[in-house]
């Protein structure tokens, strides 16, 4: 296989950690393992204006991780690849270790659930996502 093509083939994963690469999205995508919510309820968990919500839901839409379901003048979300979250138990293993501590937080162990990403997530600050720039970054 060449180079471009084996690059080419890795684009989808990609995708799907670029669609992660949020801590508001990884807040979403925690609370869609508790179960199905809509986006009013999201809106409200993370504290941050629906348009912000909706543009994280599309994201993750986009890469697969979400699915949603219009029912009326709501529009409910669910997992679609309820897998991911094995990938937020190995992520949270992996930044315990680097900060000199032993394995995951407690509680992560097999069949702990969705709790690793909330270790993960705890950047997420009220008002993410509403427009602030990193310095020298330009849309």
């Amino acid at each position: 296989m060449s180079a471009p093509e084996r690059v080419r083939q890795w684009k989808p994963v990609a995708l799907v950690f670029r669609a992660l690469a949020h801590p508001g999205r990884l807040c979403i995508v925690e609370e869609l393992a508790r179960g199905e919510r809509c986006v009013c309820e999201l809106t409200e968990m993370l504290g941050v204006r629906m348009p912000t919500v909706s543009r994280h839901l599309a994201l993750l839409r986009q890469a697969g991780i979400v699915e949603d379901e219009k029912r009326g003048a709501r529009v409910f979300y669910r997992l679609r690849t309820p897998c991911v979250l094995r990938l937020f138990e190995c992520l949270a293993g992996i930044d315990a270790g680097a900060n000199g501590g032993s394995a995951a937080p407690q509680g992560a162990g097999a069949g702990a659930g969705p709790a690793p990403a909330r270790t993960i997530a705890t950047g997420a600050r009220k008002g993410s996502g509403s427009g602030r720039r990193r310095p020298g970054v330009h849309a």
